[in-house]
């Protein structure tokens, strides 16, 4: 498998790497190394706020066309673009649209001050998630006094709860579908993905019948995707994490190179 080599080639010049690959149908590990270790997530955090948010929705307690001012959040500028938007105010429900198809800072952060930081900390306990962890806003820069990170997590755990959406397995059916829903908007299809051929802005329903989900997430010397990938021979969740030294751009591009091998490796799975 070429991924093997690239992810070799990776954690030899010094970048931390984990991968997790799992068959849907036949419920093995197809491919996996370190997939148990913590690591930083960046923007792929969102997962289990937009579960949250989706599962307040469901219960009553949350209701989905409740409005949300701009000015009540913390200015943040990290990605997004509600902040260039003339809407001063929100839907809830819109809000969870920008976050996971955009990664949308400023959106993700007023989704975290409505439903609270305790209750998605509790959820992701609920859920089972040993090694996952939101410890804080997005933010433009991290002081001495904030969470080092906005996210934790595994691989293993991430491509375990992108495999329970879409069975239907995260809290509910109906939860599992809006979560999956809306992942399945998400514009950044340049890691793995890159290898799918998909439209980044019109891909929930492929001529060709590729199921896809996923959410990435980015920050300086990180690069995570998670997602589901099916077609007409297999269906496989994934995850692939990778903290490197971001020195130059070569070093960038080397990182990400390893995330399009790994999609093309499971294109060829799949199909």
């Amino acid at each position: 498998m070429s991924t093997l080599k690239a992810l070799d080639e990776l954690a030899e010049s010094g970048a931390r790497v984990s991968v997790h690959v799992a068959d849907l149908d036949r419920a093995t590990v197809v491919l996996s190394g370190d997939d148990y270790l913590t690591h930083p997530i960046a923007g792929l955090g969102i997962v289990p706020l937009l579960i949250e948010v989706a599962a307040g929705f469901e219960a009553g307690t949350l209701e989905p066309l409740e409005i949300i001012d701009r000015s009540s959040v913390e200015r943040v500028a990290v990605g997004g673009i509600w902040q260039h938007l003339k809407a001063p105010a929100l839907p809830l429900v819109d809000l969870a649209v920008l976050t996971a198809a955009s990664g949308d800072a400023l959106a993700a952060n007023a989704l975290l001050q409505r439903v609270g930081l305790d209750a998605v900390r509790a959820r992701i306990e609920t859920l089972g998630l040993q090694r996952s962890a939101l410890l804080d806003r997005l933010r433009d820069e991290r002081g001495p006094d904030d969470a080092p990170h906005f996210a934790l997590g595994s691989a293993g755990e991430l491509a375990g709860i992108f495999a329970a959406l879409v069975n239907s397995k995260v809290v509910s059916p109906g939860v599992s579908a809006q979560v999956a829903e809306w992942l399945s908007l998400n514009h950044d299809l340049s890691l793995v993905a890159s290898a799918t051929g998909l439209d980044p802005f019109a891909h929930e329903n492929d001529e060709h019948g590729l199921l896809f989900i996923n959410k990435t997430g980015r920050d300086a010397g990180i690069r995570v995707e998670a997602g589901v990938l099916a077609g007409p021979r297999a269906g496989i969740s994934y995850a692939l994490i990778v903290c490197f030294d971001d020195l130059s751009i070569a070093h960038r591009l080397r990182a990400q190179e390893a995330f399009r091998i790994l999609g093309v490796d499971l294109m060829e799975y799949v199909f």
